[in-house]
C-alpha cells in the first residue's frame, strides 16, 4: 500500500476532495473538540523555507487540537541541500516523527523529501502549487453556496502556485474558471492541459485569457494573489508595470455582476493587486478563508492518518 501524502490535488480524487470538505466542516462544528484520536501522541514537524504567518499558526494549532505535538523546524537550521542532501534530512526525520509539513521553493524538493521517506508529507506551498489554500477557499465556496457548482470563479493575476491550486480545485469538482493573465505570465502548460481534461469530463469552461473585465464577467468569485511571489522580488518592477491593468479595484469589480464576491490568499500588497476597499469591504471573503485553513488542514491529516 502506497503511503498518502498531500502533494497535489491533481493526485486526489473529487470524492476524496469532496470527503475532505465535508470532514472539515464537520472539524470546524465541533471545535475545540477534535473528536478524533488519529494524531493523538504524535509529532509533527513544520519544515520551512519561506516565511509564514497562516501556514505555521494553522498548522501549528491543528496539530495541537489533533492530540500531537507541533514542531517548527526553520529552514536556516537544516540547510537542505547545503549542509546535508534532502534525501538525508527525509530519512533522519521518519526516524523520530510522524508527519513533515513542507513549505519550499522548488516543487522538487517536496517531491524529494516525499519520495525519500515513509511519513506523510503535506505540501504547505512550493512555487508550483498550494493545495491547502485551494481546499481552504473550496469550503468557504461550500459555505456561500453550498453543493451548487453554478458559481464561476475568475482568477486575475499571475499564473503562480494559487492560480494553479484554484483552477485544479475547479477543474477536479466541476467549477467554471476563467484566468486572466498577461502575456507570458500564464499557467503552467502541463498543469493547465491536466485540468483542461478534468474540465472536459465535467462539461465546465476553464479558460486563460488576457482581459480582466472579460474573466469577472460572470464571475461569481474574483480571486487574486501578489504580483511578485516570495523569490521574485528582483522583478518587483518590472511585474508592477505588467501587472497594473490586472488590479482588483471598483472599476474591475463593477464589471462583475453585483453579488460576486472577492478573495485573496493573503498577504495582500495594498494597492497593487488589490485595493485596499475592495479588501477591506464586505464583498470580501479572504478572511473566512484564511480561517478555513486551519479546519481543511485538520481534514487532511485525519485522512492521512485513517
Amino acid at each position: 500500500m502506497l503511503k498518502k501524502d498531500l502533494r497535489s490535488l491533481l493526485d486526489y480524487s473529487p470524492d476524496t476532495i469532496e470527503q475532505l470538505l465535508i470532514s472539515a466542516g464537520t472539524l470546524k462544528a465541533n471545535r475545540p473538540h477534535a473528536r478524533t484520536t488519529v494524531f493523538k501522541d504524535k509529532t509533527g514537524v513544520l519544515l520551512f523555507e519561506k516565511p509564514s504567518l497562516r501556514t505555521r499558526i494553522t498548522f501549528e494549532t491543528a496539530i495541537n487540537e489533533l492530540g500531537g505535538h507541533a514542531i517548527n523546524l526553520p529552514a536556516e537550521s537544516v540547510q537542505m541541500g547545503k549542509r546535508e542532501s534532502v534525501s538525508d534530512v527525509a530519512k533522519n526525520l521518519e526516524r523520530w516523527v510522524h508527519l513533515l509539513v513542507v513549505r519550499t521553493f522548488s516543487h522538487a524538493t517536496l517531491t524529494q523529501l516525499a519520495d525519500a521517506c515513509s511519513i506523510p508529507i503535506i505540501n504547505a506551498l512550493t512555487d508550483a502549487d498550494h493545495p491547502c489554500q485551494a481546499l481552504a477557499f473550496a469550503l468557504t465556496l461550500r459555505e456561500r453556496f453550498g453543493e451548487a457548482r453554478d458559481c464561476p470563479v475568475a482568477f486575475v493575476g499571475d499564473g503562480n502556485n494559487v492560480c494553479h491550486a484554484l483552477m485544479i480545485l475547479a477543474a477536479k469538482l466541476g467549477y467554471d474558471f476563467t484566468a486572466a493573465c498577461p502575456p507570458g505570465y500564464e499557467p503552467n502548460p502541463g498543469i493547465l492541459a491536466s485540468c483542461q481534461a478534468f474540465s472536459r469530463k465535467t462539461g465546465k469552461r476553464l479558460a486563460v485569457v488576457r482581459d480582466p473585465a472579460a474573466a469577472v464577467r460572470d464571475a461569481a468569485v474574483v480571486y487574486t494573489d501578489v504580483w511578485t511571489s516570495m523569490g521574485q522580488e528582483q522583478e518587483t518592477a518590472q511585474r508592477k508595470k505588467i501587472f497594473a491593468p490586472f488590479q482588483v479595484n471598483a472599476a474591475l469589480m463593477a464589471q462583475a455582476p453585483a453579488a460576486a464576491l472577492v478573495s485573496h490568499c493573503l498577504p495582500a500588497h495594498r494597492g497593487e493587486e488589490i485595493t485596499g476597499d475592495i479588501l477591506d469591504g464586505e464583498r470580501c471573503i479572504a478572511l473566512d478563508e484564511a480561517e478555513n485553513r486551519l479546519h481543511v488542514q485538520k481534514a487532511v491529516i485525519v485522512h492521512l492518518f485513517s
